[in-house]
């Protein structure tokens, strides 16, 4: 998957949240649209951590969520860009690999279920990316099991017959959509 394709996507979101939107109900139970960005910020930071060595600190309930996206995209794609360290094997939920995949794989999949939710919950456009969709959906169906543990995705959706990919991957996902 194309982290920066995937990035664009959720960028465009979260540019569009109005100003008294940050507080907005998503589809993830209990979580605001703030909330959705701030862990998209965290899971980034997570894997820069990884990557590096470091710790991840978590955004605070006073940090400005939009600073900290922007902040951490940069890094995220500057890790990309640069052949050595998006090169380099990190360990991860899918064993080790490059960082580049595992951005490809984990990251992008988090990011673009994210950027339905954070559209979802502000009014905005919830069209994904379609070769992102697929990707993320070749990515996840493996992994049933696995990503319906406690944090993560809930339950699947029976989608309804004829129904198009994004709404197969939302609902695999436990999204009604």
């Amino acid at each position: 998957m194309d982290y920066r394709a995937v990035a664009a996507g959720f960028d465009r979101r979260v540019g569009g949240v109005s100003q008294g939107g940050w507080d907005a109900q998503s589809p993830c139970e209990g979580w605001s649209a703030r909330d959705v960005v701030a862990h998209v910020v965290d899971t980034h930071r997570r894997m820069l951590a990884n990557l590096d060595g470091g710790t991840a600190v978590a955004v605070g309930r006073d940090d400005d969520v939009v600073a900290a996206w922007h902040a951490v995209h940069a890094q995220m794609q500057s890790a990309l860009d640069d052949p050595d360290r998006a090169g380099k094997t990190v360990s991860g939920m899918f064993g080790e690999q490059t960082f580049e995949s595992l951005v490809s794989r984990l990251l992008c999949t988090d990011t673009l279920v994210h950027t339905w939710d954070l559209a979802r919950a502000t009014g905005q456009d919830d069209r994904l990316d379609e070769a992102a969709v697929g990707a993320a959906h070749a990515v996840l169906a493996p992994l049933d099991d696995a990503v319906r543990r406690p944090g993560g995705f809930g339950p699947k959706i029976e989608p309804a017959q004829g129904a198009d990919a994004q709404t197969a991957f939302l609902n695999f996902c436990g999204r009604s959509v």
